[in-house]
């Protein structure tokens, strides 16, 4: 038997209930950027905290995987993907690459 915590309807609601607050969220930055400003410092310390952001989930995700290091072959794809990413390359053309590179060197034993 389901419980209330399990059951259809109360998935279906709390669903909406997200979809409706992500929206929110996602319509407030262009309707109150007009009326607030930020300091100059501020604006530069919420985009680079953004960079901080980004780089720390890259690297949790390239460099650990479980409760451990992930080897090498995962971060040299990773690797592999910011520096084609960094030279312009397309998006798809950096995916590709980065699988292959990661892929290449599970083939021949390297984890």
């Amino acid at each position: 038997m389901n419980s209330p915590m399990h059951s259809p309807g109360t998935l279906i609601v709390a669903m909406l209930v997200l979809a409706a607050g992500t929206y929110g969220f996602r319509l407030a930055g262009p309707l109150l950027r007009s009326r607030l400003t930020f300091p100059p410092r501020a604006e530069r310390l919420m985009e680079t905290s953004a960079i901080v952001l980004l780089a720390s989930l890259v690297a949790t995700t390239a460099l650990t995987e479980a409760h451990g290091a992930a080897g090498i072959a995962r971060p040299f794809g990773v690797a592999v993907a910011g520096v084609l990413a960094w030279r312009k390359v397309p998006f798809l053309a950096v995916g590709l690459a980065a699988a292959v590179a990661t892929a290449v060197l599970r083939l021949v034993g390297v984890e």
